[in-house]
């Protein structure tokens, strides 16, 4: 044991995971930000294109349910199959269903595309983790440069996303942010081919046998009923409550339970999982954090376009603080990391959220000066690179390699129900007109959920042994806490 402890601080504060490791396994993983935050500028052309139907709202959601269901299943295959063809597996499927995409001939076509786009997508960060872990496992390298390269390209992209997508279909149409996706996915192929290795945990792939045992079909088609009741209700939410689905999501959570607790391999280990709470926490964090993100990302720019008269490219740009500022205090959470572990780390991103609340409440919008919103949303482009660093490395330190891929799609999942959560939030908060008032309401939801967050930080009793989750299997580590 003492031999495992000495490997593990070294693996802590050895060299860092290479820049074409980490890189490489990046490329690939700017497509989710990308194409989830380009299509909010898009979707005026394409209810030109295809008139104004109930499902049009579809071309938005089908893509965030794919993801969210996909993405901790993703991480399982990788797991099983190794993480590099899983990866490359989901960008065949985003060049598949971006062509699909740019040649559909009805809107109906279109969604089907978005889903294959979001299935293909939610392969990527996932796996991106594991092969991380797995060259910081064999090498003796400490993963943490590598999880921030990985945030500053989502944080980046998925800020610039609505300024390139308001610019590509001023250019050329609404077809552009399908057809984008073909080079970055072939690049991604190539510098991953090359540089990134196979992430096979066990050595070599599964066989056919064993991965149909491993995978636990049933829990995933579980899963998958859970969280597409859960997806459809949130959304459901801003149009008319669908209550039918509550019972099936009531049935589906009793029978997900009942069968992963009983599984001799089960897809989500619900004992551990109820055991670490460490991740339990830190995936409620990660819900909790991802819908105020959400209102700030979809509500300011709606506002900016419906209050002030803005065009998409115009409120787009305007979101650049929060880009530059999530990038910029990426790297510095990364230090602050380092130095102080993830309660300090996450502390001074729930304050940010907090101030950036109450900013957003109290500025009086429609008559402030276009510096002054600059400002604002540079402060509540701080909270991003915090919360994000702090959540993802307590999700890397108490999971081993094998469970990391599947975990970081739990995690990836959470932030995608919260993305719904917010569209709920801020058609509860805007009333039936677009306005200062809305806007304020909002900011008080931001600053609130700020609040809850602080004190949930500043009383946890444990941010994760980041020691002790490396040298401890998952299963054995019932002393981690929230």
């Amino acid at each position: 044991m003492s031999a495992m402890v000495t490997g593990a601080n070294n693996a802590q504060q050895g060299r860092p995971v290479p820049f074409r490791i980490s890189g490489s396994v990046a490329t690939g993983s700017i497509l989710q930000p990308l194409n989830s935050s380009m299509i909010a500028v898009a979707i005026v052309g394409i209810a030109a294109q295809f008139g104004s139907s109930s499902g049009i709202p579809w071309v938005i959601s089908g893509l965030y349910i794919a993801t969210a269901v996909t993405a901790p299943m993703a991480g399982r295959l990788g797991a099983l199959l190794g993480a590099r063809r899983v990866y490359l597996g989901g960008l065949a499927l985003v060049t598949v269903g971006s062509i699909a995409g740019i040649l559909a001939p009805t809107v109906g076509w279109l969604i089907f595309s978005r889903v294959l786009v979001g299935i293909g997508t939610a392969t990527q960060y996932p796996n991106a983790m594991t092969m991380i872990r797995d060259y910081a496992e064999r090498h003796g390298a400490q993963p943490r440069t590598a999880i921030t390269t990985l945030n500053i390209c989502s944080q980046a992209v998925v800020a610039l996303g609505p300024a390139l997508g308001g610019l590509l279909v001023g250019a050329f149409g609404w077809h552009s942010i399908m057809w984008v996706n073909l080079p970055i996915a072939a690049f991604a192929a190539v510098v991953v081919t090359r540089f990134a290795g196979a992430g096979l945990i066990g050595g070599t792939p599964v066989s056919r046998r064993q991965l149909l045992h491993s995978l636990d079909v049933v829990g995933g088609l579980l899963l998958l009923v859970l969280i597409s009741s859960t997806m459809l209700f949130l959304l459901s939410l801003t149009t008319g409550p669908v209550w039918w689905l509550l019972p099936v999501w009531a049935l589906a959570f009793a029978a997900f339970v009942q069968w992963e607790r009983r599984a001799d391999e089960p897809f989500i280990d619900v004992r551990a999982l109820a055991r670490n709470r460490a991740l339990s926490a830190t995936l409620a964090r990660t819900l909790l954090t991802y819908t105020a993100f959400y209102c700030v990302y979809f509500g300011i720019p709606q506002w900016l376009q419906y209050s002030r008269g803005m065009s998409a490219t115009q409120a787009g740009l305007t979101m650049l603080p929060v880009a530059a500022v999530g990038v910029g205090t990426t790297i510095l959470a990364s230090r602050t990391y380092v130095r102080h572990g993830a309660r300090r780390t996450l502390t001074v991103g729930t304050c940010a959220l907090l101030v950036g609340g109450v900013l957003l409440a109290l500025v009086e919008s429609s008559t402030a000066p276009i510096l002054v919103l600059l400002l604002v949303a540079g402060v509540l482009g701080i909270p991003n690179g915090f919360n994000n660093i702090g959540n993802q490395n307590l999700v890397s330190s108490v999971t081993s390699v094998e469970e990391v891929g599947t975990a970081i799609g739990m995690y990836r999942t959470a932030q995608y129900i919260g993305a719904n959560l917010a569209a709920v939030v801020l058609a509860t908060t805007s009333g039936d007109v677009i306005g200062d008032a809305g806007l304020h309401r909002t900011g008080w939801f931001i600053a609130v959920a700020g609040t809850i967050l602080l004190v949930g930080v500043l009383t946890s009793r444990n941010m994760g042994d980041r020691r002790r989750a490396r040298t401890r299997p998952f299963e054995e580590r019932p002393g981690l806490s929230a």
